[in-house]
């Protein structure tokens, strides 16, 4: 994973606030976890490296900046890898960050029955060799609902370019200072008072047409009850009750589940480019949403886990026609 480089602030570290270790047993890969959780090369709220990150978000306690460090430790007993992940917290939420760290990092997600040898070999042979060359990975498990609701109906029918703009955009002038010595620049994200706040003319600015807008709008109003959503486990279906909120359907709802609970059988059906890119992955041609919910049945209950391992092969599907255009929504 290549990310640009994270500058530093000058002086020593200051002293967390709340600290732990979380110690892991075989292979562990920080970045490759939680890189879903970063919008963007740029993102003011997450900044995340191969065995270091940075992620900054409110708690009831009130702000955060997590850092989150993997270092490997002696095995025991040979080839048997370990890491210990060395997780540190400033700010008045400091403490519960801290404590939902473990589940942010990974330590719910199993994938034993993945990995069975019986299961493993009737993968696809692209998924089966990056399950390989990747066997760290986890899903993780932020917990936090609303916090990774309002980027994804940000990257609602448009383009990725248009999605990071706006929440770099929102991030930096409504969000706060990241405390503790969190990289220049980072932010801890607008909660849902500072959105209920911003003026038309931000949201134009942001390029945030008024369906997602309005919808943001709905959630913050709702944002109390969207997060405690987070404490549902999968069988409690929380998507369910998610897309009660008009303007949020599967799509984004899968988006959510998949970084909030680790979602393993989460697809985001209705993505622009996914069904293709699965089509092309595992046979070549391309496919409409239907189609790949087909070609994933026969792993369902670990269909994330696959379209997971299929971005991770490097796999590209063929390009046709220019890339779509960046709306601009300023001058309406």
């Amino acid at each position: 994973m290549t990310v640009p480089p994270t500058p530093a602030r000058s002086g020593p570290p200051a002293r967390a606030d709340a600290e732990a270790e979380w110690d892991v047993e075989g292979h562990y890969a920080l970045g490759s976890t939680l890189s879903v959780l970063q919008r963007g090369a740029h993102d003011p709220c997450a900044r995340v490296g191969d065995s270091l990150a940075w992620l900054c978000f409110g708690t009831e306690d009130g702000p955060a900046s997590l850092r989150l460090s993997a270092v490997p430790r002696p095995a025991a007993a040979p080839g048997c890898p370990a890491t210990t992940v060395r997780i540190q917290g400033w700010g008045p939420g400091a403490r519960l960050a801290v404590a939902s760290a473990p589940a942010l990092l990974g330590e719910r997600d199993d994938w034993s029955a993945f990995d069975e040898p019986g299961f493993a070999e009737t993968l696809p042979r692209m998924a089966s060799e990056a399950r390989r060359a990747h066997p760290g990975v986890r899903l993780p498990s932020t917990g936090r609902v609303f916090d990774s609701l309002v980027p994804a109906i940000l990257e609602q029918k448009v383009t990725t370019i248009e999605a990071r703009h706006a929440w770099r955009y929102l991030a930096r002038k409504f969000g706060s200072p990241a405390p503790g010595p969190a990289p220049e620049g980072m932010r801890i994200p607008p909660g849902p008072h500072a959105l209920r706040r911003i003026g038309s003319w931000d949201w134009h600015a942001a390029r945030v047409d008024l369906s997602r807008r309005t919808t943001i709008l709905r959630a913050a109003e709702s944002a109390a009850g969207i997060d405690r959503l987070g404490a549902l486990r999968l069988e409690e279906d929380p998507g369910r009750r998610l897309q009660g909120i008009p303007g949020i359907g599967p799509w984004t709802t899968a988006e959510v589940l998949q970084r909030t609970h680790g979602h393993p059988d989460s697809v985001s059906v209705g993505d622009y480019h996914l069904a293709a890119y699965v089509g092309y992955a595992l046979t070549g041609r391309k496919t409409d949403d239907a189609g790949m919910l087909d070609l994933l049945r026969p792993w369902s209950g670990h269909r994330q886990r696959v379209v997971r391992m299929i971005g991770l092969s490097g796999f590209r599907k063929p390009a046709f026609g220019p890339r779509l255009a960046p709306e601009d929504h300023r001058g309406r």
